[in-house]
């Protein structure tokens, strides 16, 4: 009885050593990232335009590291033409692919403040100073449920750079950074006289730690309500979901005015005076539009 006794014991010890090694291990691959490397996720949401889907074929996603340790004595590079060639190898800066699936994606999916993890990848360790996306030709938007391509101008590159200057990603967890891009579709999208569409890609770029947010409901549908959020130096816009609800993300710290821009006999409406501190979301409520 006395050997059966110590066997369980020795056992339970081994078994208890062997799940505590286990969890140790799997927390350690988890959170630690390995030595001269970091963890970059981008997310991607959109500021709206007037479209039912706006669809961007996206190739690649890249980034480029500057691994020097004073990463401000490059501030004065030409980063456009490094841009324009990743393929070129440099003591300092090195080209990482991000690794997304190529592909269409329906921007719109992302709007009212949902964000998706774009694209991920360890890469090398530094200061990020370009992101790089791949524009394919599969372009088109979706207005009242009539399809139009989009072109890019004649002469225009197949991608977008956007130039950082090194300390805007969030290091939220040791060695891993993340950061929010913006896509503007007003902007980005633009139609001339003949009603053909082009793009010109242009993004925001944001982490929520340095950044808030302002929320609410609007109705009824029938207004067709369209939200502006601004003050003397931004201005963002949404468009509330079938139930009426949206979220601006990305905002300044400081005091806005929400304005809905109601139609169909309904009259518009403003709040004034809606505070914003990073990090968190200030909330208006529910607006009721009136005839």
């Amino acid at each position: 009885m006395k050997n059966k006794t110590i066997l369980s014991a020795i056992t339970a010890i081994a078994v208890c050593v062997i799940t505590m090694t286990a969890c140790k291990k799997s927390v350690s691959n988890e959170n630690d990232v390995p030595p001269g490397k970091q963890q970059m996720s981008l997310y991607l949401t959109d500021g709206p335009g007037l479209f039912d889907h706006v669809y961007i074929d996206i190739r690649s996603v890249k980034v480029l590291v500057d691994t020097s340790t004073d990463t401000r004595r490059h501030d004065n590079e030409d980063w456009d033409r490094r841009g324009s060639d990743d393929h070129k190898k440099d003591s300092s800066f090195v080209w990482e692919d991000l690794n997304i699936t190529a592909g269409v994606y329906d921007i719109l999916r992302f709007r009212n403040g949902a964000d998706t993890l774009f694209a991920a990848a360890g890469i090398v360790k530094g200061s990020i100073r370009l992101i790089k996306i791949e524009i394919g030709t599969n372009n088109s938007v979706v207005k009242d449920s009539v399809t139009y391509p989009i072109s890019l101008p004649a002469g225009a590159a197949n991608y977008v750079l956007i130039k950082l200057k090194g300390n805007e990603c969030e290091e939220f967890q040791p060695g891993r950074r993340r950061l929010w891009l913006d896509f503007d579709i007003t902007r980005s999208v633009l139609v001339d006289f003949r009603n053909q569409f082009y793009l010109r890609p242009f993004f925001h770029f944001f982490t929520v730690s340095t950044t808030g947010s302002i929320a609410g409901k609007v109705g009824p549908r029938e207004g067709f309500p369209v939200v502006t959020v601004f003050n003397a130096t931004d201005t963002a816009y949404a468009l509330p979901d079938r139930e009426g609800n949206f979220k601006l993300k990305g905002l300044k710290e400081g005091t806005y005015s929400v304005f809905i821009n109601a139609s169909n006999g309904y009259a518009d409406a403003t709040i004034s005076n809606v505070v914003v501190k990073a990090p968190g979301e200030t909330s208006v409520g529910t607006i009721k539009l009136t005839k």
